[in-house]
């Protein structure tokens, strides 16, 4: 199945979480559910998202509250909210904290199916960064995406973890450029979680490990002292 993005999915109501849960995960979204607003903030601050679908009525902190607090902590990812509220004063409140788009319930799911892409593809347009297939191949090297695999030049396969993935994918849409130790945080540890900088330096020591004929002398996976890392193929 093609792996169309990572999406938060914040609603309290469990048969309506469910229905929606299943229908993105069959559009190909990977979903993390979160059912109250104090569930939604953490997850939101400890991974990057491409969507987040906010229920307004939540228990614990409200969806705009959320949002609003998710904005001051710099968290860009689009947020379409949810809301059963459908005068244009709730609206323009969402809007005006942060939310980037707002659909009133009861609504119609090939609408919600549609806004989603949209918002998920504009946003991407935005972060200007060429996408890459499920399947890269570089070197001897192939990675796929979607099932968190890879096989090695030797011909070994391994399984990667959810932030190797997500590290690798960053590093090669962003191709023969140095990818800022800012721009790795925010996209794959998320805005609060503040790994050592040795963390990273693990990671593309792993990737020289599994990818570098010789790990010493890398192709493809370099540091650039005190500014980031950098992928070449």
């Amino acid at each position: 199945m093609e792996y169309n993005g990572n999406i938060l999915l914040v609603e309290d109501e469990e048969n309506l979480h469910e229905t929606l849960k299943l229908n993105l995960e069959l559009d190909g979204y990977s979903v993390t559910s979160a059912f109250d607003g104090l569930q939604a903030t953490k997850a939101a601050m400890e991974e990057y998202f491409d969507l987040i679908i906010m229920d307004i009525m939540i228990p614990e902190i409200d969806g705009i509250n959320v949002t609003e607090t998710l904005r001051l902590q710099n968290i860009e990812s689009p947020i379409l909210i949810l809301s059963a509220k459908n005068t244009s004063q709730d609206k323009v409140l969402g809007l005006k904290k942060g939310a980037d788009d707002y659909l009133t319930k009861p609504f119609d799911l090939e609408e919600l199916l549609l806004r989603v892409k949209k918002l998920i593809i504009k946003n991407r347009k935005i972060q200007d960064k060429d996408t890459v297939s499920d399947i890269y191949t570089f070197g001897h090297n192939r990675i796929e995406f979607a099932s968190q695999q890879a096989e090695t030049w030797q011909g070994q396969t391994i399984e990667l973890s959810k932030k190797e993935t997500m590290l690798l994918k960053l590093l090669i849409e962003n191709k023969n450029e140095v990818v800022t130790r800012e721009k790795i945080l925010q996209a794959v540890w998320g805005y609060n979680v503040y790994p050592a900088t040795r963390t990273i330096d693990n990671f593309i020591l792993n990737f020289r490990k599994y990818f570098e004929k010789d790990s010493k002398n890398p192709e493809h996976f370099h540091s650039v002292r005190g500014v980031g890392y950098k992928y070449t193929d």
